[in-house]
């Protein structure tokens, strides 16, 4: 089953990734995160090493590139081994 957020405006509905997927929110610096659901007309993200999530328009999150995610995934295991996650 596909799952669509669709905007209030008319616009074309924009399709919601899995949960875990690595996303990067445009509108941050260093806003790469897992996709962790729908919150209202926002997505949720969840900092890759651990830490608050935030919400984030559709409409700036975009998938995380090859080297993107490869950065994120070193930086958890940096943080494993650092104790800083589980």
């Amino acid at each position: 089953m596909s799952v669509q957020n669709v905007p209030a405006d008319g616009r074309e509905p924009v399709r919601v990734p899995a949960p875990g997927t690595l996303m990067v929110d445009t509108s941050r610096k260093n806003g790469v995160g897992e996709f962790r659901g729908v919150a209202g007309p926002y997505w949720a993200l969840r900092p890759v090493c651990g830490g608050q999530e935030w919400e984030a328009k559709p409409e700036h999150v975009r998938l995380a590139d090859p080297i993107e995610r490869l950065r994120a995934q070193n930086a958890r295991c940096n943080a494993r081994s650092r104790g800083e996650v589980l």
